[in-house]
């Protein structure tokens, strides 16, 4: 389907005709539209999944807490692109040093790994297997691998994971940002300052948006994932709370540099580089890894 197209696949009514899922505003991409049997006539299809995560935190006085918006709306969009079925999103993460901003809902590793194993499994237990994590909250990547981990050593079966603002390429930083990029990037700026501005913009307060005001711990600076410091020439690992790191919560860069015009750079990259993806794994086998795609 190329982008920009609407859906044709139709849906059988309650009278056992058939309307176009668009008149009657269901998104057959989307689990949380579809009723239970019109999921199951899905099945015998084996449709990629996709799972998109987020958080609940600070991102900067000028953000909304809800970055997990976003990741859902990007996941929606490859979704629909690439023929597959986006999930709810679960919309809290883990990052301890983000338990002092007032709003933020912080999992514990514990419970976000019991969640993440229980929404994996209640897809492979129905005979999906091509099952990929749209992360777009990056402290939940070691839990994710932990999970995934489990996974294929009990059920043989490979969890794809992918990093929604960590992927796109330094290239396109570049492009959009020139050869000043590393000054707009940074947790509380872009991506998701952009992104935000493209998806959400009545949603921004770019009125408040400030750079980065990173303290000092110990006398040292403070590093941009606000759980250490430096020393010289190596890191030191602490217990920091974003409050004491961060007073304005940016971490690095600058959100006033950022802009719809680039968010919709950054968002159609992403969706795109999404869908590219479920294209070529749906077509493995993701029990068997050494093989390549097939026809």
């Amino acid at each position: 389907m190329a982008h920009g197209e609407t859906p044709t696949e139709t849906w059988p009514d309650g009278a056992g005709r058939t309307a176009p899922a668009e008149a009657r505003g269901k998104r057959p991409y989307a689990l949380q539209d579809l009723s239970w049997p019109e999921f199951r006539a899905r099945l015998a299809d084996n449709p990629p999944i996709l799972l998109p995560l987020g958080s609940q935190e600070q991102q900067g006085p000028h953000a909304p807490m809800g970055d997990y918006v976003l990741a859902e709306k990007l996941a929606l969009s490859a979704a629909e692109r690439a023929g597959a079925i986006c999930a709810p999103v679960l919309p809290f993460g883990h990052a301890d040093f983000f338990r002092g901003a007032a709003g933020g809902v912080q999992l514990r590793a514990a419970t976000f790994t019991m969640l993440l194993e229980d929404m994996v499994v209640a897809f492979l237990d129905h005979g999906l297997s091509h099952i990929i994590i749209c992360n777009g909250h990056s402290t939940n990547a070691p839990l994710i691998a932990q999970v995934a981990q489990k996974l294929r050593r009990e059920r043989g079966i490979m969890i794809a994971s992918l990093n929604l603002w960590r992927m796109i390429p330094d290239r396109l930083w570049e492009d959009v940002h020139g050869s000043g990029s590393a000054s707009a990037r940074g947790h509380g700026a872009d991506p998701v300052t952009s992104v935000g501005l493209h998806l959400t913009p009545e949603l921004m307060r770019m009125e408040a948006a400030g750079p980065a005001m990173r303290a000092k711990a110990f006398g040292l600076p403070t590093t941009s994932q606000f759980a250490g410091v430096s020393f010289g020439d190596f890191e030191v690992a602490l217990p920091l709370d974003v409050t004491e790191v961060a007073p304005n919560g940016v971490g690095s860069g600058d959100p006033a540099r950022a802009s719809a015009e680039a968010g919709a750079r950054f968002s159609e990259w992403i969706v795109t580089a999404i869908a590219d993806f479920v294209a070529h794994f749906r077509r493995c086998d993701p029990g068997r890894p050494h093989l390549g795609p097939q026809s």
